[in-house]
């Protein structure tokens, strides 16, 4: 991964089956080196998932502990299903450097049943609701994470993703 300038860990499925695959294929320990080198990451939903210390999802998973936090199920009334499926806005905590083409409620698409819980929430650069809020992305450093789909959000999410791309870093 030396000759590589970015890396995107995409997500679709279970965190357990995640983690043993990443080390399965030895790429845990590269993906730990890639971020500790503070090179650029983009994590997508279980991607972001995946940077945590411990995932709750059928049992209790260690994760690749770039992040402090865990990932928890959604716990909630009858009103709401899950997974949580759909288009939902976002609302910006700080100013980030990052997610810069994002505005105060753009809508993204979701597709989960878990979310983080980072322990230091000053990471947190976006939250959404869900009948509660919870954290929609991340960002520490060059560390940078969503909870939504951005290829499937159409044109607000190609342009996250145009941003990641071309940012200089």
């Amino acid at each position: 991964m030396k000759d590589y300038k970015k890396l995107v860990l995409p997500g679709v499925g279970g965190f357990g089956d995640a983690m043993e695959e990443l080390n399965r294929r030895q790429l845990a320990d590269a993906i730990r080196d890639w971020a500790a080198a503070d090179k650029p990451l983009l994590g997508i939903c279980l991607g972001l998932q995946l940077l945590f210390s411990v995932s709750h999802e059928d049992g209790d998973h260690h994760g690749l502990g770039l992040l402090d936090g865990d990932v928890v199920r959604f716990d909630l009334s009858s009103d709401f299903k899950v997974p949580h499926m759909g288009w939902n806005q976002v609302q910006r905590q700080e100013d980030f450097n990052s997610f810069e083409t994002i505005r105060h409620d753009d809508y993204f698409y979701f597709v989960h049943s878990f979310y983080v819980r980072p322990a230091d929430r000053s990471i947190i650069a976006l939250t959404s609701c869900y009948e509660h809020d919870f954290c929609a992305a991340i960002q520490q450093g060059n560390l940078l994470a969503t909870q939504f789909h951005p290829e499937k959000s159409q044109r607000v999410g190609l342009r996250l993703l145009r941003e990641f791309a071309a940012a200089p870093y």
